[in-house]
């Protein structure tokens, strides 16, 4: 049941390798990448307390020795003060730049250690092991680093690519069920911006691939990965095409804004329900059917998870606070909010051909339903 994905990005190519068992298995996968069997991990408590002993282990049985570092779970981690902790810590333990450092988490954890490295001696080595649904399908994979800032997500950071990605799907069965849930937009998301027939797959199989199914877990996982890896391979650094993994983005970013990147909404149920106002948008500008975003709702609402701000606990800010806190996101050029739209299902495209009022009438109407 092992899967690989090949990044092919001339000499920063790398592989992504899917299926259970990796961690087991990460001295053996690690090792050919190291000068001196030794790395340095990077990981999060939570995640430390359940998956280190095992990722040690793996490493081991290599003769790969492991000095690690925890630091707190959450949003707020991607922070200039963790930032500079990290970074201090990796000199500390004498990182050269021909060694490898070890990324174990999520999101947060991968993109904060990516930052750190691609400004560590200008540019270490790491290898991402990605904890969670929405790190293996996304984060993990295509470069992007970074931490947020007082004015926005993501906001500082740089293109560093990892040297190898071990996306052990065992690890998946110990998410809670709203983690794997908002992992699962992000899978959500690879169907509707550019495969109708792997949305439907999905419509069919999401629900036993969330209850467990090991297969259905590994095909949806490699099929997200091969569709970012293909748009990652086509454009780097996001001059066009890759702006469409942001299909959902920019209305999650303010709705995690309004929320203070709190357990309020996660970060992939911000993206299930951005997904949705998408095709509403997309809808009203008369390039989908209105069919498109009750087809998109009616899937989240299948699996149990956010689909509307009514979802959202707490008070949230006036459609206008919305659309100014949108306009922070790293997608304005000039000015100008660009916009991932649908022409339907698996037919996403960018524009910023958006009508103000337009946008204020779809967040007004959702904000009256809450």
């Amino acid at each position: 049941m092992r899967e690989i994905v090949h990044v092919p990005l001339d000499t920063r190519a790398y592989d992504v390798m899917i299926g259970p068992g990796l961690l087991a298995e990460a001295g053996a996968l690690v090792l050919p990448l190291l000068p001196r069997p030794r790395v340095a991990i990077v990981t999060e408590t939570r995640v430390a307390g359940l998956h280190l002993d095992a990722l040690r282990a793996g490493l081991a049985t290599a003769g790969i020795d492991a000095v690690a570092l925890e630091l707190p779970p959450g949003e707020a981690t991607k922070s200039w003060a963790h930032l500079g902790q990290v970074t201090e810590w990796l000199l500390d333990q004498k990182i050269e730049r021909r060694d490898v450092v070890v990324a174990l988490g999520g999101g947060v954890i991968g993109d904060l250690v990516g930052f750190a490295c691609a400004i560590l001696r200008r540019g270490v080595r790491f290898v991402q092991v990605p904890t969670s649904l929405l790190a293996q399908v996304d984060s993990s994979v295509g470069g992007k680093t970074g931490i947020n800032t007082a004015q926005g997500k993501n906001l500082a950071g740089a293109f560093h690519q990892p040297s190898l990605v071990l996306a052990d799907t065992d690890v998946l069965s110990s998410l809670s069920t709203r983690d794997f849930l908002a992992g699962y937009g992000e899978v959500m998301k690879y169907g509707l911006l550019g495969d109708a027939a792997f949305f439907a797959w999905l419509e069919d199989n999401a629900g036993a691939m969330a209850e467990g199914d090991m297969a259905l877990r590994v095909a949806a996982v490699k099929r997200s990965v091969q569709m970012k890896a293909d748009i990652v391979t086509r454009d780097e650094t996001e001059q066009g095409d890759r702006a469409l993994l942001n299909l959902g983005h920019t209305f999650c970013h303010a709705l995690e804004a309004a929320t203070g990147y709190s357990d309020r909404l996660l970060h992939g149920e911000g993206v299930a329900i951005g997904c949705g106002l998408a095709f509403e948008l997309s809808a009203r500008l008369g390039l989908c059917s209105q069919e498109d975003p009750s087809r998109v709702r009616a899937h989240l609402k299948a699996m149990g998870m956010k689909t509307d701000l009514a979802d959202i606990p707490g008070e949230l800010p006036g459609a206008a606070a919305l659309l100014d806190l949108m306009g922070q996101d790293k997608k304005v050029v000039a000015g100008t909010l660009n916009f991932v739209l649908a022409r339907g299902i698996g037919d996403a495209f960018v524009t910023s051909d958006v009508p103000r009022d337009t946008v204020l009438s779809v967040l007004e109407d959702a904000l009256a339903l809450a």
